[in-house]
């Protein structure tokens, strides 16, 4: 490159100078320094006299100076970047001439400075060259963490000066600060914080759901089941269906609003005395009562009435008075003067000739009927089970479909069913009996039932060794000896098994049956009929001889 600024000079440079180094062309590479890095060593250098082969023969040394020995007054160029460092103007503007005596105390300045760089590159130290300003018409704006606060401003004063730079910041904020950067903007701060809040919010949510599923499986497998205080309030009807367990029936208990919860009842239940059972059935019970005084008001008898299958109703009337303590008759009075308040169907009285307007509502189950009750409170209870039944099944249509009049007629032959059957098994087959004798073709019987049962109804009693003529000659329309079809209305209460088999009759052929020792047996005609009769005779002289 061209060497401007070169001259002879005056003295050459003595290698005890501390900024003597491997100078000139000794066989040793001279270290490359960095761009923008200052060599005061170098570039006085370059002011010695034929230090790289510069002859004073070929000139008297830079034309641009006055006299060889001014050149040491004078700022080496940088003979990498072309340009003086310490000067912002152009490459080539270079300071007018200096003093001999100012040239001199620069030139121990200068060597000072070499030997403090000369010292640190041999400790492995490397001097950092200054970084350009990075001059922009707009500052932009810094990138923050979701969590990070802007930098404040730095201080200025009245004149708007940076006031100095922190040199213990980072570089890009001191740059920002000289550059006279932007002011924070505060929205960043206060959006900040609110993310940290919400990030608060969320956390605390995670820790109160952990928290609430860690209590609630504590309190489902460890925990005391929740459960009211005291005998409760008011007054409730449920119904404990047939076979339930007993977590069946703590959540009908529950659904009802008797418990407070199904575990409160079966905890309860579990330590009740031993013997003590629940049965299925109609119970009438508090609101918001505790779980042991529930059970302890369904497991005790003195607080219940049981009604079994096919069972009459003057015989529950009986039984009601019985419980009660009241005067025999008296629910049987009630029965009658508060006939329409008790909730029978519309259809319930199709037949003016029916002797008692209750029979075939009174429900089989069991009932509460403590010290107190009324007796219409019971049979109440007992309508309303036996609608809520009925219900279930569509009475009316299952009528229609088996050549009957009226619903009414359909639980008539549940009645009988429950009557004339000795188990459940017998149920379907004496139902279809009953259907063959009533259609028109029927030249077994003429269209007649001829049921004992129903004779024994009417006469209130339950006899087997009945006279043939003395059935056939009883005039009264619950007599099917003596009148055809069904009776006015049914002959007893009967039980869901007995209704099922009168709405789904087993296909049959069927015309007789005759029970003996407990076992019902079935023909189609009347020859074979008569010789199980004479069985059946045969197995009663047994009996009373024996």
């Amino acid at each position: 490159m061209t060497e401007y600024g070169r001259g002879p000079g005056s003295q050459p440079w003595h290698p005890d100078d501390p900024l003597y180094g491997d100078q000139g062309y000794t066989g040793h590479q001279h270290p490359q320094q960095p761009q923008h890095q200052q060599q005061p060593h170098q570039d006085q250098q370059y002011g010695q006299q034929g230090q790289y082969g510069w002859d004073s023969s070929q000139g008297t040394g830079d034309p641009y100076a006055g006299t060889p020995g001014e050149q040491y007054g004078q700022q080496p160029a940088d003979p990498y970047s072309g340009a003086r460092p310490d000067y912002y103007g152009t490459p080539d503007a270079y300071p007018p001439p200096q003093p001999p005596h100012l040239r001199q105390q620069q030139e121990q300045q200068q060597a000072h400075q070499g030997q403090q760089q000369h010292g640190q590159q041999q400790h492995g130290q490397q001097q950092q060259p200054p970084q350009q300003e990075e001059w922009r018409s707009e500052p932009t704006e810094e990138k923050l963490s979701l969590f990070d606060d802007r930098p404040e401003p730095a201080a200025t004063d009245a004149d708007g000066a940076d006031g100095g730079a922190d040199e213990d910041a980072p570089r890009e904020e001191r740059s920002r600060s000289r550059r006279g950067g932007a002011k924070p903007n505060k929205k960043n701060k206060r959006r900040s914080g609110t993310a940290c809040l919400v990030v608060a919010v969320v956390l605390l949510g995670v820790v109160g759901g952990g928290g609430y599923l860690a209590y609630d499986y504590w309190q489902t497998h460890f925990g005391a089941a929740p459960d009211y205080s005291g005998e409760g309030t008011g007054e409730v009807q449920v119904e404990i269906p047939k076979g339930s367990s007993l977590t069946g029936m703590g959540k009908v208990l529950e659904q009802a609003g008797v418990v407070k919860s199904v575990g409160a009842f079966t905890e309860a239940a579990g330590k009740a005395p031993k013997g003590a059972a629940i049965q299925a059935g109609t119970y009438t019970l508090r609101k918001e009562m505790s779980g042991s005084a529930a059970v302890a008001m369904m497991t005790n008898a003195g607080n219940f009435l049981t009604i079994g299958e096919g069972r009459r109703a003057v015989q529950i009337y009986a039984a009601i008075d019985q419980k009660l303590g009241l005067q025999q008759g008296t629910t049987e009075g009630v029965a009658k003067s508060r006939v329409k308040e008790l909730g029978l169907p519309a259809w319930a009285n199709s037949d003016p000739k029916i002797k008692n307007p209750l029979e075939g509502f009174l429900y089989p189950s069991q009932y509460s009927a403590a010290k107190g009750t009324k007796p219409e409170a019971i049979l109440k209870q007992m309508v309303a089970r036996a609608n809520e039944n009925y219900a279930k099944v569509d009475l009316e249509g299952k009528a229609k479909e088996l050549g009957l009049k009226s619903p009414l007629q359909l639980i008539t032959v549940a009645s009988m069913v429950n009557a004339e059957g000795m188990t459940h098994d017998d149920f379907r087959k004496m139902a279809r009996v009953i259907y063959n004798r009533l259609k028109p073709t029927n030249t077994e019987t003429n269209g007649k039932l001829e049921f004992d049962s129903t004779y024994n109804y009417l006469k209130n009693q339950s006899k087997l060794d009945l006279s043939p003529k003395q059935l056939r000659s009883f005039d009264d329309p619950y007599n099917t000896y003596f009148y055809k079809g069904l009776t006015p209305g049914p002959i007893g209460n009967p039980g869901a098994e007995a209704l099922k088999a009168a709405m789904d009759p087993e296909p049959g052929d069927w015309y007789y049956f005759v029970s003996i020792d407990g076992k019902t047996r079935f023909t189609k005609n009347l020859q074979e009929h008569q010789k199980l009769v004479q069985e059946f005779n045969d197995s009663q002289k047994a009996k009373k001889q024996g």
